[in-house]
């Protein structure tokens, strides 16, 4: 992990997030504390019927939800110092550290007093209640990070990195799924590393849909006459075969003068995608990534592994990660032409007031895409 949080600025916020309410609270923030209220209705709920081992395992589910996502997507914020942020973040955390209690009680209490410390002990404070939650953003939250989720596996079938920028995601979405994802659409853009978001209302409009014979299902079945399933399935309307799939229904096919229903276990749906993209699809749900990858796009790219390995070069040096630092590169001439155009990004990511290019004879380089590049840091 490239930045830290202090635990001065979040055992000391500026604004609780009471005092913050209506002015500078983002979705996310009002998310958190939405699946913050969920989570003690819930332990409070099992706790009352005896059952530790599901308020347990919801508390597991909230931390790893504000770890994995709330604090991840607010690097940024609180690299910043955004008070809205430290504040939201305590109020999970020492929430959090009264859920504890009677689990691990003395953790809990160092937590709490590293946190906190108003009451001698957490095990003095009253036990959280739970308060209202915004259940429309908790919903339009789900269906961003199963948009994010389906963009990332379908970035995992092309083999490209997430750090390399795309031209654009193609979401299938309408209604309320497309108000959610317009609503978070900045959270789904920066999550799949693209830069615009294009909708469509089916999912066909990806790709061209084929069908395929399950045989694992339909050998057993039909033994020798394999082959004329397979042609008759090769023959059916696939886009309609998958609609009708998809609404539960059967679809039927003619083998040697016979009638046979198929259902969805008897057939492989799969989509091939427009040339240029890669499809994930799950149901009804699909995201489509435009891949072909242009020089300013390559470029992008460049400009962000070219950070990734200052912030490895810092921590090898020993740096505080809010440290000031003078950045010397020297390399493959296009990776040091991608640090020039992309100057101000690199140096406000890394926190270098100056970015020196000049030889480093002597220094190892790292190879990113298969070039040579050297990283010299010093403080500012």
């Amino acid at each position: 992990m490239d930045w830290e949080i202090s635990r001065r600025e979040i055992s000391r916020p500026e604004l609780s997030p009471r005092e913050i309410s209506g002015r500078s609270r983002s979705d996310l923030d009002n998310w958190a504390l939405s699946r913050l209220q969920e989570t003690v209705q819930i332990v409070r709920d099992r706790l009352d019927e005896f059952d530790a081992t599901t308020a347990g395992r919801a508390i597991q589910a909230f931390v790893d939800e504000l770890s994995n996502w709330y604090v991840r997507r607010s690097r940024r914020r609180f690299w910043d110092g955004d008070p809205a942020a430290f504040a939201t973040l305590h109020e999970c955390l020492v929430t959090v550290a009264k859920l504890l209690a009677p689990f691990c009680p003395f953790l809990a209490d160092e937590i709490y007093d590293n946190l906190d410390g108003s009451e001698p002990s957490v095990h003095l404070c009253d036990f959280p209640s739970p308060a209202p939650r915004d259940l429309e953003l908790e919903e339009a939250m789900a269906v961003a990070r199963e948009t994010v989720r389906l963009g990332l596996s379908a970035r995992a079938q092309a083999k490209i990195k997430v750090r390399q920028p795309l031209r654009a995601a193609v979401v299938v979405a309408t209604g309320r799924e497309r108000e959610a994802i317009e609503r978070l659409a900045e959270i789904v853009r920066e999550e799949l590393n693209v830069r615009e978001l294009r909708f469509v209302s089916e999912a066909d409009e990806l790709g061209q849909v084929e069908i395929k014979p399950n045989y694992r299902t339909l050998g057993p079945r039909f033994g020798k006459q394999m082959p004329l399933v397979a042609a008759a399935i090769a023959g059916l309307d696939a886009a309609h075969a998958a609609a009708a799939l998809r609404a539960g229904h059967s679809v039927a096919i003619s083998v040697a003068g016979s009638d046979h229903e198929l259902g969805a276990d008897d057939l492989l749906v799969s989509m091939k995608p427009l040339e240029g993209y890669q499809v994930e699809r799950e149901g009804s749900h699909a995201v489509a990534l435009e891949i072909e990858i242009d020089d300013s796009l390559r470029v992008e790219g460049w400009a962000r592994d070219i950070v990734r390995a200052v912030q490895t070069a810092r921590q090898a040096a020993g740096l505080q990660v809010s440290d000031r630092i003078v950045l010397t590169l020297d390399g493959d001439p296009q990776l040091i032409a991608a640090a020039r155009t992309h100057e101000n990004y690199v140096a406000g990511e890394t926190l270098a007031t100056q970015i020196i290019y000049e030889s480093l004879d002597g220094a190892l380089p790292v190879m990113l895409d298969g070039r040579p590049l050297k990283i010299g840091v010093a403080l500012a």
